[in-house]
């Protein structure tokens, strides 16, 4: 199944390793320095440049070793549950 992330950007749910909310861990050292890797090697991708961030994902691709790190505007519990509701139930 597939996740709307904002704007444009839906990804592969499957792909998704984490869904992180900004304002909480940004206050972490090591999440800033892990977010400021990750825009220096490329791989952050804004789902939208002109709102204020409130999330971040974390995803990788079966097969690849490439981390890619979304930055969305929609809240990470929005987005968590989202990603729940597209889950098949199993029996």
């Amino acid at each position: 199944m597939y996740l709307h992330l904002g704007q444009s950007t839906v990804i592969d749910d499957r792909d998704i390793i984490g869904i992180f909310d900004l304002d909480i861990t940004s206050q972490s050292y090591r999440t800033r320095q892990f977010l400021n890797r990750a825009e220096q090697a490329g791989q952050v991708v804004y789902t939208n440049q002109n709102e204020i961030p409130k999330s971040f994902l974390l995803c990788t691709s079966p097969g690849r070793r490439e981390q890619r790190v979304y930055i969305s505007t929609l809240n990470s519990q929005t987005l968590a549950r989202r990603a729940d509701n597209r889950r098949p139930v199993e029996e």
